[in-house]
């Protein structure tokens, strides 16, 4: 009762409501991400699922180590323990840098 103001709205997609780590994970499937991982290498591809370990499954992935594209692989599998971040990409592959 802490004066959130849209408490009983359910989610309905308003862009005033609060969205949860869980909200985005579930909303960029399907779509572009770079997943990076701690040992610094970056994949970057289409999000096919994750789990609530953030174990990932990727598709069209491409691998880049320092910033150069390493290998490209059909589907790929990261253990969740390995990822840092995931990121949607904001920009086609390519456009930036």
């Amino acid at each position: 009762m802490s004066g959130g103001g849209s408490m009983g709205s359910g989610g309905g997609g308003g862009s005033s409501s609060t969205k949860t780590p869980s909200d985005f994970l579930k909303s960029i499937r399907g779509r572009p991400v770079v997943v990076k991982l701690n040992s610094g290498v970056d994949y970057r591809g289409i999000l096919a699922c994750l789990d609530g370990y953030m174990n990932i499954a990727m598709e069209q992935t491409e691998e880049y180590v320092n910033g150069q594209l390493k290998n490209k692989y059909g589907d790929a599998f990261i253990r969740g323990n390995n990822v840092l971040y995931i990121s949607t990409s904001k920009r086609t592959l390519g456009d930036g840098a």
